[in-house]
Order: structure tokens, then C-alpha cells, then sequence
């Protein structure tokens, strides 16, 4: 069985993040995706949340599994016996950055491979940065974010512009 996984911190989760999802599932026996914690963000979202809003914008893709973590991806694909990382990439800076990080995941563990899967064209310019920065400013997310996570995003959205 061919077992794949597909990390990010999807805070929030975007029809980029969806659609990344959706064509794995098409290409592997199983897909877990799994949710981050990144030191290096300040995530609007908890870990738990943002699984929820994955489990919510991915219902029905019966292959697909959330799974929130924290550590080294390579130990967390190991431990969910995939072999294989899929990475969305949008532009050549993303290219740059993934395929470092390819680069070193390989070397932590050889059995492991990425993939990249190019994002679509309607999704090259989308990012949960540009939701939160269009949304922080009062502007429609409608067309970035999955129908059945809009009000929640919108709810944090207001919940941090009213305690500033």
C-alpha cells in the first residue's frame, strides 16, 4: 500500500491546500496529512483547529487522514509507514526552500522520497498568509478558503481584530 504524507500548518486552510490534498489522494493508496507545529510561526489557529478545518474541508475524500504533530516529518512518515512527502509548490522561491528541505529529509531518511505536485493555476498566488492579510483588512476570503471553514476563519479573524 502506498502511503503518503503531506504536511503543512495550514493556518488557515485554503482551496491551494485543498486541491494539493484532493490530487494525492488520486495518486496514493492513503494520504496523511499531517498538521505542524512550527516554531517558527505564530499560528492564528491551535493544532486542534486546524486538524478540525482539514477534517471539515477534506470530508469525503475517504483516503485522506488528519493528523496533527510535532517533531522531525521523516520520524512522523516512519511512524505511519509512508514513504513518500508531497509538497505543493507555487513558485520557484517555494521550490527553493522545499527542495532543500527535500534535500535533507532524504538524508535523515534515504527511504523516503518527495514529490511535488505543482499547484494549480487558479491557486498560484494563494496562501494562508494572503487570507489572513486580505481578511485582517475586511476583504472577502469566500474565494480562498473552502466553503464549510469560511465563518470559522472569519470568527478568528474578528476575535483578534477586536482584542488589538
Amino acid at each position: 500500500m502506498a502511503i503518503a504524507v503531506c504536511p503543512g500548518s495550514f493556518d488557515p486552510v485554503t482551496h491551494g491546500h485543498v486541491d494539493i490534498i484532493k490530487r494525492a489522494a488520486k495518486m496514493f493508496d492513503k494520504v496523511i496529512v499531517a498538521v505542524l507545529v512550527n516554531m517558527e510561526k505564530k499560528p492564528w489557529f491551535t493544532i486542534e483547529e486546524r486538524t478540525e478545518l482539514l477534517r471539515k474541508a477534506t470530508a469525503g475524500i475517504d483516503n485522506v487522514e488528519i493528523i496533527g504533530f510535532n517533531g522531525l516529518l521523516v520520524e512522523f512518515a516512519r511512524e505511519h509507514g509512508a514513504n513518500v512527502i508531497v509538497k505543493g509548490l507555487r513558485a520557484v522561491s517555494d521550490f527553493e526552500y522545499e527542495f532543500q528541505m527535500a534535500l535533507t529529509n532524504s538524508k535523515l531518511n534515504n527511504e523516503i522520497e518527495t514529490v511535488f505536485l505543482t499547484t494549480s493555476a487558479e491557486n498560484m498566488y494563494l496562501s494562508s498568509s494572503i487570507v489572513k492579510q486580505v481578511g485582517n483588512f475586511g476583504g472577502d476570503i469566500s474565494p480562498f478558503v473552502p466553503e464549510c471553514v469560511h465563518d470559522e476563519i472569519i470568527s478568528r479573524i474578528r476575535q483578534r481584530s477586536e482584542a488589538k
